[in-house]
């Protein structure tokens, strides 16, 4: 996911129907011991951390949460510690198992910083790549902050292929140094690229990898879904399906132009399932598979002090 993105997707994942049917044995790390919360690129190297990190608990008493990745900062609003870990580690919701359950209700705002002698060298990095350093900083402070420690399990679980349908791509590649005047604007009120923004069955995507659609679409499915499609650019599109009504609410887009939402109007219900609108607007398609999937469980956790 690249900076930006985050922020626009996130609604969706904290509700998930986690539709997969759970295989009845475990294999691989099923006793592997406690560790810090860490990458799977981590070699054993430290984790790099923020130069200070802000953490309140969130008490405004609606649900409404917000996250942004920036080059050397991570801000959340409303967050809750599960959701901070799906996002460090680039997971989805039926992917995290155990943990008190405070961690799915009570919420933070987190204002974290780098400093600024490594700023300018993360702003030289690819946005797959600065994204991936913030949420390296984020699995720091999670261990540091909130003690987490985790392991990690494999499950044979379905999954879905995202391959290129019969009548090949529809997708828009993104020009270098398209400047997106009219396209969605970030945090520093400009629009540019790396960018992505999700409505009420709708997501624009601003020269955005194939990675973040793939999580995306993980998120709206409650299942894994891996890129076979070999497509490797930035892509500018948009995408638009009727949600299905028996998934949860949040599944279907918050309403009400909360923060990271698309305000326009929802979809006909006439209109194509995502399924559908994925073929017939993108060029892709989704087949159902089976293949292994990484369950991150948590072993301990505790609340943050405040500061």
């Amino acid at each position: 996911m690249v900076p930006n993105v985050a922020n626009k997707l996130n609604f969706a994942s904290k509700l998930l129907l986690a539709a997969v049917s759970m295989a009845p044995f475990v294999f691989g790390l099923v006793n592997a011991p406690q560790v810090r919360a860490q990458s799977p690129q981590t070699t054993g190297a430290p984790l790099p951390s923020f130069e200070v990190a802000s953490i309140k608990p969130n008490r405004s008493g609606d649900n409404h949460f917000f996250i942004s990745f920036q080059p050397g900062r991570f801000t959340a609003t409303g967050a809750t510690t599960r959701f901070l870990i799906e996002d460090a580690y680039n997971v989805k919701d039926f992917q995290v198992s155990g943990g008190p359950s405070w961690i799915n209700s009570e919420r933070y705002d987190i204002d974290a910083k780098e400093e600024d002698s490594l700023v300018e060298e993360l702003q030289k990095l690819p946005p797959d790549q600065r994204a991936e350093q913030i949420r390296l900083r984020v699995q720091s402070l999670l261990a540091d902050r909130f003690k987490l420690t985790l392991h990690r399990e494999t499950k044979e679980l379905p999954v879905y292929a995202l391959v290129i349908a019969k009548n090949g791509p529809k997708l828009q590649e993104a020009k270098s140094g398209d400047t997106y005047p009219n396209g969605m604007k970030g945090l520093d009120g400009r629009a540019h690229a790396g960018m992505m923004r999700m409505g009420r069955g709708q997501l624009t995507g601003q020269a955005i990898p194939l990675a973040s659609l793939v999580h995306m679409l993980s998120q709206q499915l409650g299942r894994t879904v891996l890129d076979k499609t070999g497509l490797k650019g930035n892509y500018d599109f948009a995408l638009q399906w009727t949600p299905d009504q028996s998934q949860p609410a949040m599944l279907m887009g918050p309403e009400g132009g909360k923060p990271g939402t698309d305000n326009a109007p929802p979809p006909e219900s006439s209109g194509p399932s995502l399924f559908t609108a994925i073929q017939e607007q993108l060029g892709l398609k989704l087949e159902s598979q089976k293949g292994p999937v990484e369950i991150l469980v948590i072993d301990h956790v505790e609340k943050p002090s405040e500061n």
